[in-house]
């Protein structure tokens, strides 16, 4: 008589496939008890949709990746900068980085784009931001994205081992030669796959700029999506402006999915 025990995978194979059956009929039930017809028409008009184009790409989309690039760049050089002062053997520069990554990540991104576009002119009237509301985004998100972007990289500086910058001291290198060509390459390389998901968090910061009051050649696609919704009272251009950060984000994600394995196999 055969016997009725199940081996450990079979077990494992029985118990995945009564899941995934599990799973499809609750998809299934899901799919056969909407209102499909009444979901297009509220959430996803063609002629809608066909109107936004092509300001929707030429104009949100293009402002969206032209907010976010600008942020990293700046945050990435601000960040940089606090990482290696938090590393400093120089007590007061470790406490101004630990209160700058203190600050900037305890209050929202919101706060400090209201305070670049509206507290500094204020307390500073001569003193005007260059690039206009390309300028308050660049350093309104850059500024709080620059505290994240610093514990990573000082993270991925102490992740070098020690032993290579003592043998770098050892052949005669100064300690900021030895920083500049062979711990920042290496630390970098560790650092890029959580860099790319900051990335991907600046690409949906950069909704907050509404706060800027944008005009028609500087909106974003948040903004750009809400506007047509009150123009159109139809919610299908939020629904493509959201299709539109996915065009950004997904092929990012898969960038640092792609990163992140090809560093484990170098490891």
């Amino acid at each position: 008589m055969a016997s009725l025990t199940l081996t450990r995978t079979q077990r494992r194979r029985t118990s995945l496939g009564i899941q995934y059956g599990i799973f499809a009929v609750i998809v299934l039930l899901f799919a056969l008890s909407a209102d499909w017809k009444q979901l297009g028409a509220s959430f996803f008009r063609l002629d809608i949709a066909a109107s936004l184009f092509p300001d929707i790409i030429t104009v949100a989309l293009r402002n969206t990746a032209v907010f976010t690039l600008l942020s990293f760049i700046f945050g990435l050089a601000v960040g940089l900068l606090i990482a290696l002062m938090r590393l400093s053997r120089v007590p007061p520069y470790r406490w101004l980085g630990t209160i700058y990554v203190e600050i900037f990540r305890g209050l929202p991104a919101l706060l400090w784009l209201f305070m670049v576009a509206y507290a500094v002119p204020t307390a500073f009237p001569e003193y005007q931001i260059a690039g206009g509301v390309y300028g308050q985004v660049t350093i309104g998100l850059g500024m709080p994205a620059a505290a994240y972007m610093s514990e990573t990289i000082r993270a991925g500086i102490q992740a070098v081992p020690k032993g290579q910058v003592e043998a770098a001291r050892s052949l005669g290198m100064s300690g900021t030669r030895a920083m500049l060509s062979i711990v920042l390459p290496q630390a970098f390389r560790i650092v890029i796959p959580p860099l790319t998901n900051e990335i991907i968090l600046l690409v949906k910061d950069s909704s907050l700029a509404y706060v800027l009051g944008v005009t028609a050649t500087s909106i974003e696609l948040t903004k750009f999506g809400s506007d047509q919704v009150n123009a159109r009272v139809n919610p299908t251009p939020l629904v493509i402006a959201g299709l539109c950060y996915l065009i950004i984000c997904l092929p990012l994600s898969q960038l640092v999915q792609r990163l992140e394995r090809r560093y484990q196999k170098s490891r």
